[in-house]
């Protein structure tokens, strides 16, 4: 059975110009969603898009001592869509800062998991990006996602680099609420750093560039998906297969962390030529 990405797309140059969504297909082995709206500093669609061998994102456990829970219960769910959709936001505002996708002058230091950030300032990047991890949200809770992707396009909109989060978790676990939450934040803040520092190893992008979000998820998740609109106006919709495939990327293996809840994969995905 063929799995389904669901990607969320914000357009932007890095001159903080007009923003839009895309929207596309294609009929290959994936197939995207994405939302349209044509406006500037205008919240945007989301997209989906369709490929195979996807997993699942999972949630987050209740405080309890040494407890055997299933991804099926629904506390455990929210907990880990929490976490990570949490983590989520952090890692996207960075990988925005430190790649240069928006002027660094929208941003501002915070600090989270302990560790300084930067977080962007401008409103209706915020809010775009708090709406996509909204709808992100259930798929977590309900086991259907894989990988949630940042996409970094050229002005043609051909990937330059793709963050990929890969993201599992087992069907039984035994969790020690007493360690758990501290023990899943030191690994969040390794994850973190890594991203800070990642352009030492990642070449410099093309001006003028543009990001989105992929979701991969799976089929059954992707007939439900297209029929309910977790925020109004917010759907998603097909997205382009460009966005999802790269010629021969050159792959760099950034940080991988296991806890009992989660296990995850971040990796980067860079296009040989970059020069647009």
């Amino acid at each position: 059975m063929r799995d389904k990405i669901y990607p969320v797309s914000w357009w932007g140059s890095a001159k903080m110009g007009e923003r839009r969504f895309q929207h596309s297909a294609h009929n290959t082995s994936t197939s995207v969603f994405s939302r349209y709206q044509c406006a500037p500093y205008k919240r945007h669609n989301q997209a989906t898009t369709g490929s195979s061998g996807c997993k699942q994102i999972y949630r987050r456990c209740s405080h309890q001592k040494m407890t055997t829970l299933t991804r099926q219960d629904l506390n455990f769910g929210q907990v880990v869509a929490d976490i990570l959709c949490e983590f989520l936001e952090v890692a996207i505002h960075l990988i925005l800062y430190v790649r240069e996708v928006y002027p660094s002058g929208i941003f501002q230091k915070r600090k989270k998991y302990n560790v300084p950030v930067q977080m962007s300032c401008h409103p209706e990047l915020n809010q775009y990006i708090h709406d996509t991890l909204h709808c992100v949200k259930p798929l977590i809770e309900k086991n259907d996602a894989e990988k949630v992707v940042v996409v970094i396009m050229d002005k043609e909109h051909h990937p330059v680099e793709r963050f990929v989060f890969e993201i599992s978790q087992p069907p039984l676990l035994s969790i020690s609420s007493d360690t758990l939450l501290s023990h899943v934040e030191q690994l969040l803040r390794a994850v973190i750093l890594k991203i800070s520092v990642c352009d030492a190893v990642l070449e410099n992008n093309p001006p003028g560039c543009t990001f989105t979000v992929l979701v991969h998820t799976r089929e059954a998740a992707t007939r439900n998906m297209e029929k309910v609109q977790v925020i109004k106006d917010f759907p998603w919709i097909v997205a382009d297969e460009q966005e999802v495939h790269m010629q021969e990327p050159r792959l760099i293996p950034l940080k991988t962390m296991t806890s009992d809840i989660v296990k995850m994969q971040l990796y980067v995905e860079e296009r040989a030529q970059k020069a647009s």
